[in-house]
């Protein structure tokens, strides 16, 4: 297989400095797209993998970035979805079997089969090669796993949502957040803002539970009709069986217990934060009011897609701040220290 070579910024062992390199991309089989990136969000998740804290030492060097905007600049000769001079994204993932139960359902995020989903960094390919995730200046991608972008949403702001976003419209439109259901978001941060845009969009009553009223301003803005500090006790005594629905955002490990707590009978808490320890429940939390303790990911293309029209329609877009790419080390000091509002996005022309 040929080869071009593209910049890039890349972890080159764990828990080192990102630093520019040169990185190979695929030249364009039949049903690929070359993607001429314009920005790249920063996923807490980016950080998590390039310091191997989630157990896996990782296939380095490490381009990050799976939150992707850009726009095509060269298609393969059976490419038929996008044209030159299309707006598209790249989200978490860039292929996977096709055949398996879920990949035919729409859920290729729950990828089954012999190949699996492939993630769009830090994975192997279908032709055994590395994948590079988006803190670069091009990549190319299967057709079938580019998401357009609507002209409604500027690009910077846009690239978020292909994880962020996602991550919090896929189980919010699962478990029906909606007019007449109570929706609580805990964690008021890169994930945390999308889901009380989405969730108040979506017509849910939305509180957040965050550790302080620090960002309640913020909160109020974006959507939430009622803002609690967690770090106060008397705020489970005083919400214990109200909600339908809780998103929890956090990577730490949460009394899980005392949230479960605060849902009504049949309610769902839904885990979307990854901690690096077991999170331990006590069976009597959920058997107690029939509550479900559940998980999600992201989404699949369609759902994805689906996503992106629903912002554009209703005008959601991630609050970011755009950095150059020399800052990206400091910017993971900065997410570590909850020091954004709300998403670090990467201008790739300073790469």
């Amino acid at each position: 297989m040929t080869h071009t070579s593209v910049a890039a910024y890349a972890a080159p062992a764990p828990k080192a400095p990102l630093e520019r390199i040169t990185i190979p991309r695929r030249e364009l089989g039949a049903h690929d797209v070359l993607i001429d990136i314009k920005f790249a969000g920063i996923c807490h998740s980016d950080i998590h993998t390039v310091r191997a804290e989630w157990g896996d030492d990782g296939n380095f060097p490490i381009v990050p970035g799976h939150e992707i905007a850009g726009v095509v600049s060269a298609t393969g000769s059976e490419v038929t979805r996008y044209a030159v001079g299309d707006r598209v994204g790249v989200g978490c993932f860039v292929d996977s079997c096709r055949t398996c139960d879920n990949c035919r359902a729409g859920l290729e995020q729950y990828c089954t089969g012999e190949l699996g989903t492939v993630n769009t960094y830090n994975d192997t390919d279908r032709n055994g090669e590395p994948t590079y995730g988006g803190y670069a200046t091009h990549v190319v991608v299967d057709e079938n796993y580019v998401l357009r972008i609507p002209d409604a949403l500027p690009l910077d702001a846009a690239a978020p949502l292909l994880c962020a976003g996602i991550t919090l419209y896929s189980p919010l439109a699962h478990w029906g957040a909606g007019p007449g259901k109570k929706v609580a978001v805990v964690g008021l941060g890169g994930l945390g803002h999308m889901g009380v845009k989405i969730a108040h969009a979506m017509g849910a009553e939305v509180t957040v539970l965050s550790q302080s009223l620090r960002k309640k301003d913020d909160g109020m803005r974006f959507g939430a009709d009622h803002y609690h500090a967690t770090s106060d006790p008397a705020t489970f005594e005083a919400l214990a069986g109200t909600f339908d629905l809780i998103v929890n955002t956090v990577s730490a490990n949460l009394d899980l217990n005392a949230y479960l707590g605060l849902l009504r009978t049949d309610g769902t808490l839904v885990q979307l934060g990854v901690p690096e320890k077991p999170l331990p429940i006590v069976p009597f939390a959920l058997i107690g009011g029939r509550r479900s303790f559940a998980g999600s990911l992201i989404g699949g293309i369609a759902e994805t897609q689906e996503m992106l029209d629903f912002c554009a329609e209703h005008g959601l877009t991630a609050d970011i701040e755009v950095i150059a790419a020399d800052r990206i080390n400091e910017a993971y000091e900065r997410v570590l220290a909850s020091d954004v509002r709300y998403r670090f996005v990467i201008d790739t022309a300073t790469i």
